[in-house]
């Protein structure tokens, strides 16, 4: 089995499931900033506060937080080992389609782990180290976490240019990583891989699209 997980199918295969882990993160965490759009921030705070208490999300929290640094460790490892192992590009042109997010998942990866390291500053580590002013709802104190959210899409034109271009590079990350990390699990038969290309497509346009609609929203409401 350790042989398994240092073998370069090994580690692909590891890199699979992390990022497919990773995605359905991403579907959380887009349902829950989506409430950013709707009301005074009262759906927002609660939905936040739910889950920073939830027992479960207190488990799921340090496992998301491996699965990110081991899913960045493992694609920069695999990427760098490859060109390692072929230092100089074929000089033979392949007939092989290959897109162009494809051939450039590194170059995307570090593009969305730079946004990550500037979401995390302005929001996670304020929310779990710093002070954070508390709303009374419905009798109960909550951390009044949509004033710091939203306030930094109010107040910044420069964040929000930051926050859609995060998202253009999700785009392009998830177009390749979805259906390439069902392909390293097995799903790899050409029926199959058409249809998981169709769907990787929709999967990138909804998640990217949904993150975009947030700055945006506040880009028209405050700036425009």
């Amino acid at each position: 089995m350790s042989k398994f997980f240092t073998s370069s199918i090994g580690q692909k295969f590891f890199m699979s499931i992390t990022g497919l882990f990773l995605m359905m993160f991403l579907c959380v965490h887009l349902i829950i900033n989506s409430l950013l759009l709707f009301g005074d921030g009262e759906l927002f705070n609660e939905a936040a506060n739910f889950m920073s208490s939830n027992p479960l999300m207190k488990v799921i929290e340090p496992i998301l937080a491996l699965g990110f640094i081991m899913h960045i460790i493992y694609a920069a490892y695999i990427t760098l080992k490859n060109r390692m192992a072929r230092p100089q590009a074929y000089k033979v042109v392949s007939k092989t389609k290959v897109s162009w997010a494809s051939k450039n998942m590194f170059i995307l990866g570090g593009l969305v782990l730079v946004f990550l390291v500037i979401h995390l500053a302005n929001f996670f580590w304020k929310i779990k180290f710093g002070t954070v002013a508390t709303v009374s709802a419905d009798g109960h104190e909550l951390h009044d976490v949509y004033s710091l959210v939203a306030g930094l899409f109010k107040g910044c034109l420069l964040y929000n240019v930051l926050y859609i271009l995060g998202a253009i590079f999700l785009f392009f990350h998830l177009t390749h990583g979805f259906w390439s990390a069902f392909q390293t699990i097995g799903w790899n038969n050409n029926k199959w891989i058409g249809r998981l290309k169709t769907i990787s497509y929709i999967y990138a346009i909804i998640i990217a699209g949904g993150f975009a609609v947030i700055p945006l929203y506040f880009i028209f409401k405050y700036f425009v």
